[in-house]
């Protein structure tokens, strides 16, 4: 074999190496059709201080249930040659810095540590035991319950929990999803437990990692981190730009192609 024709090889070789497809990017690889996989046990949100709650009481007799329900707020919305439209929004109890809220008719009542069922199972209990209403109906709603989605992903920001359980592949698909350059295989969650915050890795191409990770399911105030891939990563550094541009790479790849067909003629 001349030279021209190992000189055409290896252009041919080098473009495809350049085009290769990356690797690592499949979330849960391995996860076939039918196949089960435990998961971590499901832990609903709790409450903690400077959580704001929407809390809610009904009977059958609304006028005694009205002395526990705080105020409804109405707000204006909108102005100009259009008019505006009122909003209500439920007045919130903000949970004080050692657990507790101030209920109408009953006093403090410690909820920290109690999930949403747990705080109106309590009050519900309260009201009964002191014979204010027979029959209560008591919802509590959380109003500030956030997560923070940070780094390599489409439409980073802050989002709300609307319910319990919401897991870490949820909140991606909330952020638009990772993007190509994410890393994949390690996840950071960082996580508030007992006044010290937590570090947990995961990795969304392993799915026995990602399904048992305790932060499988998310909770209030967590801060989930995409870090750049090491590609990502190489072209963010001011001296390495130009040599590890992809646009770079494929310029100089086509003008050696270009060249290496000339020769071969």
């Amino acid at each position: 074999m001349n030279f021209k024709k190992l000189l055409l090889l290896a252009c041919i070789g080098f473009l495809l190496t350049s085009c290769k497809v990356p690797k690592d990017i499949t979330y849960m690889q391995g996860f076939d059709n039918n196949q089960t996989e435990a998961v971590a046990p499901p832990v609903r949100i709790t409450v903690q201080p400077d959580d704001k709650l929407a809390i809610i009481v009904t009977s059958k007799d609304p006028e005694l249930a009205v002395a526990f329900n705080l105020a409804i707020a109405q707000y204006r919305i909108g102005t100009g040659t259009n008019g505006s439209t009122m909003e209500s929004k439920a007045a919130a109890y903000t949970i004080d810095p050692d657990g507790y809220i101030d209920f109408p008719l009953i006093g403090k009542l410690k909820v920290a540590g109690l999930n949403r069922y747990g705080v109106a199972e309590m009050i519900k209990k309260e009201i009964v035991a002191r014979g204010l209403v027979k029959d209560p109906v008591v919802t509590v709603e959380y109003l500030n319950a956030k997560i923070s989605v940070l780094g390599d992903v489409t439409n980073p920001g802050e989002y709300a929990i609307e319910r319990d359980n919401m897991t870490l592949l949820q909140a991606i698909a909330m952020a638009g999803d990772l993007r190509i350059t994410g890393n994949r295989k390690n996840i950071l969650i960082v996580r508030e437990e007992s006044g010290k915050d937590v570090a947990y890795r995961v990795d969304l191409t392993d799915t026995k990692s990602l399904m048992e990770s305790p932060a499988y399911y998310l909770r209030q105030n967590d801060v989930v981190y995409v870090e750049p891939n090491n590609t990502r990563k190489r072209q963010a550094t001011e001296t390495a730009n130009v040599f590890y541009n992809p646009t770079v790479w494929v310029s100089v790849a086509s003008v050696l192609a270009s060249i290496a067909v000339i020769i071969f003629r």
